[in-house]
Formats: C-alpha cells, sequence, structure tokens
C-alpha cells in the first residue's frame, strides 16, 4: 500500500469534543459501530480551532480504525465520499491515494485482506496496527475501469444487504451470503509470480 498512496496517524479526538454544530468529524469508535463501507456525511462535529489541530479528511480519502479489543475490528476503513473536508483524530488513520475509495474499502473486508493484517497486530487487550505495518499489506490495483465494475456489481449487493425494505430477512440473509461471495470472487486476485509460465513464453 505504500506504494499507491500515503497514511496519516490521526491524533487527539476525543466524544467529549463533540459539538451540536461545527466542523464535520469522524471518531475512530464510530466507524465500529455506526458507518459502513462509505459515508457522505458526518455524524459529529467539533469547533473550527479544535478541527485546526486535527487529520483532514479529504473527498476520496480512507479512514482507518487502527485500534480495537479485537482482531477482526482492526483496519474496518470507511471511504470518505462527502463534498467538505472533514476530520478525525486518535486511533484512526487517514489514508490518501489516487484509486477508486469504494474499492479499496471493499477490498478491506477481503479475507485476503483479514489474513495480511493479522500479521501486523500487536497488543492483547488493546490490539493496534502501525501506519508503517499498514503500508506492507498488498493490495491488488487492476485499473480503474476494473475497479469502478467491481464497485457497481458490490454496490448492488449492499444495497440489498443492508436495506430491509428490499425483502423478508431470509431472502436478505440469502443475499448476504451472495454479496460476501461475489465480494471475495471480484477481489480476489493470483500474483503474477504465482500465474504458471506458459509453454512457449
Amino acid at each position: 500500500m505504500n506504494e499507491i498512496g500515503t497514511f496519516i496517524r490521526g491524533n487527539g479526538l476525543q466524544k467529549k469534543d463533540f459539538v451540536e454544530r461545527g466542523v464535520g468529524c469522524i471518531h475512530y469508535g464510530q466507524i465500529y459501530t455506526y458507518y459502513g463501507t462509505f459515508a457522505k456525511s458526518a455524524k459529529s462535529f467539533v469547533p473550527p480551532l479544535l478541527a485546526n489541530k486535527l487529520t483532514k479528511v479529504e473527498s476520496g480519502d480512507l479512514i482507518i480504525a487502527c485500534t480495537s479489543e479485537n482482531v477482526e475490528d482492526i483496519c474496518k476503513a470507511v471511504a470518505w465520499l462527502g463534498d467538505d473536508t472533514i476530520v478525525t483524530g486518535g486511533h484512526a488513520i487517514v489514508f490518501k491515494h489516487g484509486q477508486n475509495a469504494k474499492y479499496l474499502a471493499y477490498y478491506f473486508q477481503t479475507d485476503m485482506f483479514s489474513d495480511q493484517k493479522r500479521r501486523y497486530v500487536r497488543g492483547t487487550k488493546v490490539m493496534d496496527i502501525t501506519a508503517n505495518d499498514l503500508g506492507k499489506i498488498i493490495i491488488p490495483i487492476p485499473p480503474m475501469e476494473e475497479q469502478q465494475r467491481i464497485v457497481a456489481i458490490l454496490d448492488k449487493f449492499e444495497t440489498l444487504v443492508n436495506d430491509i425494505s428490499e425483502g423478508l430477512p431470509v431472502e436478505i440473509a440469502a443475499r448476504r451470503q451472495q454479496y460476501e461471495y461475489y465480494r471475495d470472487k471480484l477481489l480476489t486476485f493470483k500474483r503474477k509470480e504465482d500465474a504458471k509460465i506458459q509453454p512457449g513464453c
């Protein structure tokens, strides 16, 4: 990941800093409890003076939770797609890149990503991953058109999975399994070194 973008570690944001109006912010805890794969609006706000001291998040950036009480939650990522610049704080890492943000956020949900991150998670009761170690994780980067095609397919499944009005619970469960199958299928790539050399090449 170090080859496709830059990591910026957040600092300083606490829930007690929230105000009714101000600059939009995403607290790392909200990444686990409130946000999905992407967001266009912020749930919480902080005063402008505090926002000036916090890590900025621009449209297209990825916000990654880097601290948790369990391995599964570490590296849950939200693609920020809002028009406004917002902020984030401690226990979060902002990833600035030139790829399709939703493609990256979806890839963070795959088994291939999870298997890699487990090598770098440190701690017991409180677990953490550093920006430096995140940068070592390998993510396949197909052409932008292919990223967009994959995102379009996964968006449809995510809508079905998360919208109760689309059908009965049994149907939703079936769609969820289908969504997870296609997500992993679409985002699984062979490494070049794993590809067999064709005869005559």
